[in-house]
């Protein structure tokens, strides 16, 4: 039996408040939370915890996804990357520079892009886009 989650995308202004969201509906029963980074919302999808337990199938609808699509776009993006070149003993610097020259030149994939990378990879989800 599939289930079903609803992301408000009506919640999402930034980086942050989209992983409150998740945190929300994937975790809501963990004692712990997800932090704010792409690999763990990638391995969060996997399942093993939360409200994933496996692979078993989900169909994820995520209203008001354009305003979600606004809010982790180019500037959110931007930010992001900021942060980490911020953090030189941390991230990889020349990569980092070089995704960000990518996206000030229109051609890197925002956040979200890359969030929806993520969800396309797990086959057992389905996006809905509401």
């Amino acid at each position: 039996m599939s289930k079903t989650l609803i992301l408000e995308g009506s919640r999402i202004h930034d980086i942050g408040s989209f992983y409150d969201q998740i945190n929300g509906l994937f975790m809501a029963d963990e004692s712990w939370q997800l932090g704010p980074s792409l690999d763990a919302l990638n391995d969060l999808l996997y399942g093993g915890f939360g409200v994933l337990q496996g692979n078993e199938p989900l169909t994820l609808i995520w209203r008001d996804i354009a305003q979600s699509r606004a809010a982790l776009g180019r500037d959110a993006t931007r930010r992001y990357y900021q942060d980490k070149l911020a953090q030189p003993q941390r991230y990889h610097q020349a990569r980092i520079r070089q995704e960000l020259a990518l996206l000030e030149r229109g051609e890197g994939p925002t956040y979200f892009d890359i969030i929806l990378e993520i969800i396309a990879d797990h086959p057992n989800i389905t996006l809905v886009p509401a």
